[in-house]
C-alpha cells in the first residue's frame, strides 16, 4: 500500500491486542499526510467499560452477547469517528474492525451467516492489513476485544482455554486473509 492522500478506510486485524495498535500507528505514520488520518479502536462506546465495571454480578457473557456489544461499539465508532473522518478526506485506520470480531466468532462456533448479517452494516475498508506478530510488551496490559472475549469465555462456555480460544480465532483470521488473497498475515503492507 502506497501512501494515501485521501479519504480511506483501512482495517487492521489481528489477535494480540498492542500488536494490532502498533503496527496501526505505524501505517499511519509511514502512509498519511500528517492532521489527514486517525485510529479508531474499538471500545470507544465505552460498553466495554461497562462490562468490566459490572464483573461478574452481571453474569457471564455468552460469545453472541459479546459480538452484539462489540457490533454496538462498532456502530458507534462508525458514526461518530469513522464517517466523519471520511467525509472529510481523512484516513481512518481501523485497530481492529470485522475480521477480528467474525474470526472470534467462528472460533466460538457461531455460524458464519449469523455473523454476515450482524456486521452487513459495516463499511467495506478500502484495504485491508492482518497482523501476525509478537506481542508489544509494555508497562501496562494493553487488553483487547480478543483478549477480553477469551478470559470472559474461557472454560466456561466453550470448554476451551484462553489460549486455545486465541488460537482457534488467529486460524480463522489467516483463512479470511487466504480467501482475500493473502498466503500470510502482515502488518502494514
Amino acid at each position: 500500500m502506497s501512501r494515501i492522500t485521501g479519504a480511506a478506510l483501512v482495517s487492521v486485524d489481528g489477535v494480540d491486542a498492542a500488536a494490532v495498535k502498533a503496527a496501526a500507528k505505524r501505517l499511519l505514520s509511514t502512509r498519511s499526510p500528517r492532521g489527514r488520518s486517525g485510529i479508531s479502536q474499538w471500545g470507544a462506546s465505552g460498553l466495554f467499560d461497562e462490562l468490566a465495571i459490572a464483573g461478574d454480578s452481571a453474569g457471564i457473557p455468552s460469545a453472541r452477547t459479546l459480538l452484539l456489544l462489540y457490533a454496538s461499539d462498532l456502530a458507534f465508532r462508525l458514526r461518530w469517528q469513522i464517517e466523519p473522518a471520511l467525509a472529510e478526506g481523512q484516513l481512518v485506520v481501523a485497530a481492529p474492525y470485522v475480521d477480528t470480531a467474525v474470526a472470534f466468532g467462528r472460533a466460538a462456533g457461531l455460524p458464519a451467516g449469523w455473523l454476515a448479517s450482524l456486521f452487513r452494516f459495516a463499511a467495506s475498508p478500502t484495504s485491508r492489513c492482518y497482523v501476525e506478530e509478537p506481542p508489544v510488551r509494555s508497562p501496562q496490559p494493553l487488553p483487547g476485544f480478543i483478549e477480553l472475549g477469551c478470559a470472559r469465555l474461557a472454560g466456561r462456555h466453550l470448554g476451551l482455554s484462553s489460549q486455545q480460544l486465541a488460537s482457534r480465532t488467529r486460524a480463522h483470521l489467516n483463512a479470511a486473509a487466504v480467501r482475500r488473497g493473502r498466503s500470510a498475515f502482515h502488518a502494514g503492507q
